[in-house]
């Protein structure tokens, strides 16, 4: 099969995976389970990929199907115990609001879950373009590897330091200003993409410039969209001491602290 062929397979995998969760969320009347399953998506695709991606360094794609794998679930676990219990997300709770019960089960199916495999499945091109090429292990794979295990260091401990933070605080308004958030505001979101920055060299090392596209995708969306720019507007006004701690930290590229 053709690289393209395997690529809109993947989507039709996807767009099915979606679609059964979109089933059970208007089962459930909760429209966050999908969001436990972001990082499996791309585990799914990637494996997808494995087993029918053409040539190919067979230990170039064993090496990037280990850390998608070690990264996605490490996620989806991370975000099922975190959302476990807890009602729909306040995003989906305003859409439903909007739309109203009658319409929204069906809006919710194109505006959530149809919208978030798309998305996926364009992120997760790279994964396709590693696994291509049959260009021996070098350099920038190891760069790669490099890049990789410093997102997962950060994207993990941050969450990790985050749920600590959650479970003593004795103030909403508090403020977790050490560990990994005493040099950037958003660790997490410095760690998922330079995970994906990981899987882009890997990419690039095989020959797939153009499927790399997918982690500056991914890098655009966290910064600009969905996380840091999101998150920017909300904590403002939530937190008072936020602006202080925003003018002397990093907002995204971990650095030290500004002094006061």
């Amino acid at each position: 099969m053709s690289p393209a062929t395997i690529y809109l397979q993947a989507y039709a995998l996807l767009l099915v995976m979606m679609t059964v969760l979109w089933i059970i969320s208007v089962w459930r009347r909760n429209a966050s389970i999908v969001d436990p399953l972001w990082g499996t998506t791309f585990v799914v695709a990637g494996w997808w990929y494995f087993a029918h991606a053409p040539g190919g360094d067979p230990t170039r794609k064993l090496l990037l199907m280990t850390m998608v794998t070690v990264w996605g679930l490490r996620l989806s676990i991370h975000l099922t115990w975190r959302n476990w219990g807890e009602p729909e997300d306040p995003r989906y709770q305003a859409f439903r609001r909007r739309y109203g019960p009658q319409r929204y089960w069906w809006v919710s199916f194109f505006q959530v879950f149809v919208l978030q495999g798309t998305l996926s499945w364009i992120i997760g091109a790279p994964l396709l373009g590693a696994q291509l090429g049959a260009a021996p292990l070098g350099w920038l794979d190891g760069l790669g590897v490099a890049v990789w295990i410093v997102g997962v260091v950060f994207e993990a401990g941050s969450d990790l330091q985050l749920a600590r933070f959650r479970a003593r605080r004795t103030r909403p308004d508090e403020l977790l200003t050490t560990g990994f958030w005493r040099y950037t505001r958003h660790p997490n979101y410095f760690g998922d993409a330079a995970c994906w920055w990981g899987y882009g060299l890997l990419s690039i090392a095989a020959g797939g410039y153009a499927w790399a596209l997918g982690s500056v995708l991914m890098t655009a969306l966290i910064i600009k969209v969905s996380g840091v720019a999101l998150l920017e507007r909300s904590l403002g006004s939530q937190k008072p001491g936020y602006a202080e701690y925003a003018r002397r930290t990093s907002a995204f590229i971990p650095w030290p602290p500004r002094r006061q």
